[in-house]
């Protein structure tokens, strides 16, 4: 019977210490990912691409400017169904650059979507390989935790070397 008792006196007592012992490390994973060369080969290709949407993007702002200008220059005897018809196609143009601006905008955010997920991907699993042979139980992102005490290790380091960055 005191056996009994000593055992869970013994098993109550390192309840506490169990909890305590959880390791936690930090993380800076904005720092990582700026380091990673696939994310500046990413950056690029977006770049590029964007270049392309910017130069057919100013041929029509001059196509439009152009229209413009020649119905400004019409003169003033000109009969008003031809004017009728150059405000019209001023009109279509202006709804063309609309529509070119915001097709570029959405293929420019889906390019970025499909170039950055794989370099998340393998920080993130970098992170948790890291996690998994450091024996952590939270790795937090640098800047979330509201406090971290002087036993939370920053991981950084070790995730840039899981992934070959100096």
């Amino acid at each position: 019977m005191l056996k009994k008792i000593l055992a869970i006196a013994a098993v109550a007592l390192a309840l506490p210490v169990i909890a305590v012992a959880q390791k936690f490390g930090t993380v800076d994973v904005n720092a990582i990912f700026t380091a990673m060369p696939e994310t500046t080969a990413a950056q690029n290709q977006l770049q590029e691409a964007s270049k392309k949407y910017e130069g057919e993007f100013t041929k029509l702002q001059e196509e439009i400017n152009k229209k413009i200008q020649e119905y400004q220059g019409l003169a003033k005897d000109t009969p008003e169904s031809i004017k009728e018809r150059r405000q019209q196609e001023i009109q279509e143009l202006g709804q063309k650059v609309d529509t070119f601006r915001n097709t570029a905008s959405q293929d420019l955010e889906r390019q970025q979507q499909q170039l950055m997920a794989p370099i998340q991907q393998k920080l993130s699993d970098a992170i948790k390989a890291v996690g998994q042979e450091g024996g952590y139980t939270f790795i937090f992102e640098n800047g979330i935790p509201v406090f971290a005490g002087s036993d939370v290790t920053d991981v950084t380091t070790a995730v840039k070397a899981k992934l070959g960055l100096k």
